[in-house]
């Protein structure tokens, strides 16, 4: 639409995104103001700030050791479930999802995100507090959503950005961690990155060229493990052995 996109969410609302960084939103009649808001945070905007040349991907993250740590994957891998269980264990939550990196001074930091969590209800059930209040529901998902603040440590200041793991599909009979080449990693990265227009060839060359230096700082690991809520301990050891190396 000239200098802006339509973000349509059929049934649901219209978001204008200006290149400039202005957004507008239509919602539809009878649509509930928390799935609206939802949809604003974790679809709109990190796509408006992927037109301001800004690095966002879909993924959680934590504080370890002062040091943060992301976990990448498709939807359904656990990124959520990990990032609640070590927040639980006393890692400090720097997002649940829309991860943005910057560069700063040469480091690359990790900058926290809205504090809520989203959780389908048997990792509920198992890793937060049968007195824990979900944020009223969204209607496009059962996921519930909680806020970080009553229940996990959270991070408020950039963090240098040391470790990203890509899940696996679950099928490891052990807890799995193995560094991905630099073309491997670029590919992974890619995949979880929050992009409006992928026929702007400048936006894509500025994007491409982000990731690649991504993937050259040599932080990228594919891990995988049982998915077994029993398995979380482990995973959480040998991601401490890996950090202190």
């Amino acid at each position: 639409m000239g200098d802006a996109y339509r973000m349509r969410f059929p049934g649901m609302a219209d978001f204008i995104v200006r290149v400039s960084g202005m957004i507008d939103g239509y919602p539809v009649d009878g649509i509930d103001t928390p799935t609206a808001q939802h949809l604003f945070a974790n679809q709109v905007l990190p796509a408006a700030l992927s037109l301001q040349h800004r690095a966002v991907f879909h993924a959680s993250a934590l504080s370890m050791h002062g040091a943060a740590i992301a976990f990448l994957g498709e939807s359904g891998r656990g990124k959520s479930t990990l990032a609640t269980f070590l927040a639980r264990r006393g890692h400090p939550l720097l997002t649940d999802d829309g991860l943005e990196l910057r560069e700063d001074d040469g480091a690359l930091m990790a900058i926290p995100n809205q504090p809520s969590i989203r959780l389908w209800e048997d990792s509920r059930d198992a890793l937060l507090s049968v007195e824990a209040i979900p944020m009223p529901a969204v209607s496009y998902t059962t996921k519930e959503r909680f806020h970080a603040a009553d229940w996990l440590p959270l991070c408020t200041q950039p963090v240098p950005m040391q470790h990203a793991f890509f899940l696996g599909d679950g099928t490891a009979s052990s807890v799995t961690i193995t560094p991905l080449s630099p073309q491997q990693a670029h590919l992974a990265w890619v995949k979880h990155t929050f992009l409006l227009d992928v026929h702007d060839k400048d936006t894509m060359r500025r994007h491409f060229h982000q990731v690649a230096a991504l993937a050259q700082r040599g932080i990228s690991y594919q891990l995988d493990y049982p998915r077994r809520y029993d398995w979380l301990p482990q995973v959480e050891s040998d991601l401490l052995a890996l950090i202190a190396r």
